[in-house]
């Protein structure tokens, strides 16, 4: 691979640096994030610059600007621990995650009282049910029994007793 000019080099690390603060400024281009690939082609630089390098002899050598994704890498974290979100899309995926959590929890709550009034439901029947047998055991019991009379239904056009009408 053939080496690069000084002034070429200078003026890769000026670019790497301009579109550096770009990024994290919050300046994001369309489909890209907050990340080397990203810098690497907005600066029009390979990304592969960025990182470490192997020599034949299997001894490794600093990539060409591995010094800039360091200070780039660095940047960012420290933005992150102030509280500043460079990338929107990362933040709308914490927004989102978030968001996700919230409603998995209030799902597994719903489905817990679900279950509650299911049971509450199940219970209900099977206690009517019960009591339904048991009427219908009564009544054919007393239909059996000759010595009970029934009282004749009181007509509805009477006023109850006691009453001032």
């Amino acid at each position: 691979m053939a080496r690069i000019s000084a002034q070429t080099r200078a003026r890769n690390e000026d670019a790497i640096r301009a579109a550096m603060d770009r990024l994290l400024s919050g300046d994001i281009p369309p489909g890209g994030g907050c990340d080397l690939k990203t810098l690497a082609a907005q600066a029009g630089v390979t990304r592969t610059a960025f990182y470490a390098k192997q020599n034949r002899d299997g001894t490794r050598r600093p990539g060409p600007y591995q010094h800039l994704a360091e200070e780039f890498e660095r940047r960012l974290r420290a933005l992150q621990a102030a509280g500043h979100v460079a990338d929107p899309r990362a933040a709308q995926i914490e927004r989102l995650k978030t968001q996700v959590a919230e409603l998995k929890e209030r799902l597994t709550r719903r489905d817990e009282t679900v279950a509650e009034l299911t049971a509450f439901k199940e219970l209900a029947i099977s206690r009517l049910a019960a009591q339904h047998d048991e009427i219908q055991r009564l009544r054919q019991q007393s239909a059996k029994v000759t010595n009970l009379r029934r009282h004749p239904a009181a007509s509805s056009s009477t006023a109850p007793f006691g009453s001032c009408s």
